[in-house]
């Protein structure tokens, strides 16, 4: 995760104009994995 937030952080020093990631698209990814119909990862 600190990795993750190290690259935000160095993307939005490069361009601050950059928009957050769209909720959708958060949302999806983390219940892919986490979610109760999970099909990516560990259950």
């Amino acid at each position: 995760m600190e990795e993750v937030a190290k690259m935000a952080w160095i993307a939005r020093s490069i361009n601050p104009q950059l928009n957050h990631i769209d909720s959708f698209l958060m949302n999806k990814h983390f219940m892919r994995k986490h979610g109760p119909n999970a099909y990516y990862g560990q259950k």
